[in-house]
Order: C-alpha cells, then structure tokens, then sequence
C-alpha cells in the first residue's frame, strides 16, 4: 500500500513538474479586465462607464394601476364623455407603465456636468366618443388614447412620453425639466390623485434655461426662461362681437365649457421665473413668482382685421413643507398657495383640465331632463376691437402624511381654487351666453366658479421598492350659474345628450385609483 501511495505521489508531482515547463513555454495571460466599476462619488447606484470618467445610473419603476369612474388615468371626470355619466362613460381606465431614466455624471475643474433622461411607455384604456346623427342612428369614434389599427377599436401600440432631458453645468440647466416654479412636490403634495389645483405641476417638464446660485446653508435661487407653449397656456379667447352675428361663440361650444375660439398667437416672450428656496433639517420654505406673456391672434381671419395688444400676466406662489412632526417619525406636511393674474395655468395645472368644464348630473327640477354644470379657466379673453382682460384666479392645496409603521402610511389632501373674470369680461361672456342659448325664466349668469377637492390614499409597501396604494378622490365643481338652459334639437352627440331642458347645477365626480409600482 505505501509503494502504491509512493507510486501515485511521485507520478502526481512527475506531472506538475511537466505541467510547469509547459506553462513556462507559453504567453502570460493578460491581466483580467474589471468591466464594471462603482463609482461612489454621486451616492448609491452609479457606475463607471468603462474607458471613461464618467459614472451612469439607471432607474425607473414599473406600474400597473386601474382607475375608477373616469376616464383619464388619473383625473376628475369634469369634463367630455366621462362627464356624462351614460353609456359612453367609462367605469374603468387601465393603465401599464415603464419608465426608465439615465443619469450621467461627470466631474471636471468646472464642476460636475449631469445629463438626466426620463422617458415612459405606457399602454392605457381607451374610450369611445358619440358620432351619430340624431334619428340616423347611433355610433361611436375610438378617442386615440393608443395608436389605432385596422380593425374598429383595435390598437397597434403604447405611448412614449419624455418627461426630462436636460444638461446641467456650472449652475445652469438647460433642457426639459421641472419648472422652477414648482414646490419639490410638484403635482403631489400626498396624493397619487393627478388634477390638483392650486399650484404649478409641471410633472412631466417644460422646457427652460434656467440659472441656480447656491449660497450655502440650504439657501438657493433659480432665474429660468421656460417655454410657455402648450404647457403653460390656458388660453386667450376670442369673443368676437357678442351678441351678434359676428360673434366667435357656439351655442355646443358654451354647453362644452368652451366661450369663444381660442385664439393663441405665435411664440414672442418665454415665461420668466424666479424662485428662492431654503431647505433645513425641518423642511423647507420656497417663494416662486412668474411672468407670462399673453400674445393673442387677430380678431378675424385676415392680419387686416386687427389685433388686441400683448398683456402680461403674472402668478406668485408661496410652499411649506414641515419634516418629523410629532406625530411620527417620517411624518411631512405639505402645503402651498398660489394667486394668478393672466397666468391660470400655474394655479391650473394641465393636469387639471383642459381649461374647460361640462358635466352632467341628476336634477330636481320638474321638467328638467338632467343638470348641467359649466365652466371655463383661460388666461385672457376679448371682444374684436378690445383688448385682452386677463383671468384671475387664486388657490391653494395641501396634504398630510403619517406613517404607521415601516410598511404601511396613509395620506389625506385637499386643494380649492377661485375663478374671477372681470366686469367686463363677464360681461362679454354673458352677452353670448343669453343670445346662442336658450334658457327657462329667471336663469341668470356668472362664469366665476370655484373648484374644491378631497382625498385619502392608503399605501402597502410589503418589501423594499414595491408599494401597493389605493387613492379616492371627491371633486366638486361650485358654478354659479342658475335656473336652467335648453340643449337644442341636434343635441350634443358627442357625448350623447338629447334636446331638452337641463338645470344649471354644481357636479360632483368621484374616483378610485388602485395601483401597483415596483422601483428599480
């Protein structure tokens, strides 16, 4: 047995002897290249790019959420078919969603230089529209919410949205970003629930030049010239002559929120921002004021026919958020307050509406087929030959959220905002309402309004990065118009509404939205 051991022993060591003189006859290996690195100079997630300074980091979420009575994802039904409340109504819209951001960060004797990407694809529940005519019968248009195929209803695709895409060097920003306007919350002070009023939300970006100085101890001031097209225009709207054959208004059109033609001239003045924010242990402060040029159109069809002057507007904004308040650890209140002159859309949001409301409800009153409560919230409006009388507005919003333990917290928010057109404006609007709409005795008009909101949202986070939440919302539009109006014999096909006689009324609109998102 121990001549066998000896044997294999020395056969074994024979071997590595051989094996050795080989190796030594071939090329050394090349040392092994290290493809990923951390790089731990912007915190957790970034790594090097390989063969450059330059670190990366990618995120996102995925989210799968179902909303209920409405037919936007997420918003209050004030508006279109879901307004109506009939077969054309939607009582669920899906929605899935991926989104995906890129952060690149590198560090040069300027200071870091950062690019940030976020982009979406999102597949959502569409809708159809009333196409019919009348006693021709009834049909129904798909609302496009996805690309459409060949077939009736079909769809082919999603959506991509880019919400960010944006430089920052040396204190500036340049690209699609946040408005510098904004409270750190944006559209979100607690709620998952997505047309607050009552402050700036430019959730998805808007696009800026934008300069922060930072003067230590938390304090910052930004100075932005951000793009105001189609974000951050609620509209100035031609009234024509009212009362006349030349006016710009349509009897469906007021019945649709909608007082004139919208009337928006070419680009002249970005808006400009400026912003001073402090952030401490306790939270925050930021006082936000804006300046919006209201550059309108002609007052016919032809650059003959003349045109009101450029009036600018302005919004100014204040925003608390209050840290660890005794209530818990992790407890935050967040509130803001925002006025406008000529400015809406920085109270409300586009998130919020189109700028127009028209909704339908039950009724008390004997003869009456249902209510109707109607609204609008542009920036200007004007008569031919007049010029621009801006819309004010004022409102604020808020929300508190507790945390009951490391897995569940809950949320209740609010918002309210006010609507004010001039005596003028009012005026003007009127004169149109009473000679394209027939209404019953006594009904008596106001375009002001008011716009008031509540909500509670629960939230499951079972592990780390994976919540799921569930968010009811009350909306209650309060118009000021009373008695009651008569829809006319073609009716409103669009969302199926017959001839007859319909209250004015305040509506109300509740919805549910149920979510799951995975953060990665």
């Amino acid at each position: 047995m121990k001549l066998v051991k000896s044997l294999l022993l020395g056969s074994a060591a024979g071997l590595i002897a051989v094996g050795g003189a080989q190796a030594a006859d071939l090329p050394v290996k090349a040392k092994a290249v290290e493809y990923v690195k951390i790089c731990s100079l912007y915190g957790a997630g970034f790594y090097y790019i390989p063969g450059t300074d330059t670190c990366i980091k990618l995120g996102g979420y995925l989210r799968a959420e179902v909303a209920l009575g409405t037919n936007g994802d997420y918003a209050a039904n004030m508006t279109g078919v879901g307004a109506a409340h009939n077969r054309l109504s939607n009582y669920y819209t899906a929605r899935a969603r991926e989104d995906l951001n890129i952060d690149t960060r590198t560090a040069t004797e300027y200071g870091v230089v950062r690019t940030f990407f976020d982009g979406v694809f999102s597949w959502t529940t569409g809708g159809y529209t009333g196409a019919g005519t009348g006693v021709s019968g009834g049909a129904t248009t798909y609302d496009g919410n996805n690309p459409a195929g060949s077939g009736s209803g079909q769809v082919s695709g999603g959506s991509l949205g880019v919400y960010y895409a944006f430089i920052q060097f040396a204190g500036f920003t340049m690209g699609k970003a946040v408005s510098q306007f904004d409270a750190p919350w944006t559209n979100y002070p607690a709620n998952n629930f997505d047309s607050l009023v009552g402050g700036g939300g430019t959730v998805t970006g808007v696009n800026q030049f934008t300069y922060t100085a930072d003067f230590g101890q938390g304090i910052t001031a930004s100075f932005s010239a951000q793009d105001q097209v189609a974000y951050m225009q609620a509209g100035n709207v031609n009234l024509g002559v009212p009362g006349t054959a030349f006016t710009a208004a349509t009897a469906a059109g007021i019945l649709g929120g909608s007082y004139g033609a919208n009337n928006i001239g070419g680009s002249r003045s970005p808006d400009l921002i400026a912003m001073l924010r402090v952030d401490q242990a306790w939270g925050l402060f930021q006082a936000s004021v804006a300046a919006h040029d209201n550059h309108a159109g002609y007052y016919g069809a032809f650059e003959t026919s003349g045109h009101p002057d450029d009036k600018w507007g302005w919004a100014a904004q204040l925003a608390l958020s209050i840290k660890n308040i005794p209530t818990g650890a992790g407890d935050t209140i967040n509130i803001q307050g925002v006025y406008t002159d000529g400015a809406t859309r920085y109270n409300f949001q586009p998130t919020s509406s189109a700028g127009t409301w028209s909704a339908f409800g039950s009724t008390g009153l004997a003869g009456a087929y249902q209510s109707i409560g109607i609204a609008s919230a542009p920036d200007t409006v004007f008569v031919t030959g007049g010029q621009q009388e801006t819309i004010k507005t004022w409102g604020f919003r808020g929300g508190y959220t507790h945390n009951w333990d490391p897995y569940w917290n809950s949320s209740i928010y609010g918002a309210y905002a006010h609507v004010s057109y001039s005596g003028t404006a009012a005026a003007a609007v009127c004169t149109n309402f009473f000679a394209l709409v027939a209404t019953t005795a006594g009904t008596t008009c106001d375009p002001n309004f008011n716009v008031a909101q509540l909500g509670f949202v629960t939230r499951w986070t079972p592990v780390k990065n994976l919540t799921f939440s569930g968010d009811f919302n009350w909306t209650h539009l309060d118009q000021r118009y009373s008695g009651a109006l008569v829809i006319p014999a073609a009716g409103l096909a669009g969302v199926a509404k017959p001839p007859g006689t319909y209250e004015l009324k305040d509506q109300d609109s509740f919805t549910l939205l149920l979510r799951a998102q995975r953060n990665w």
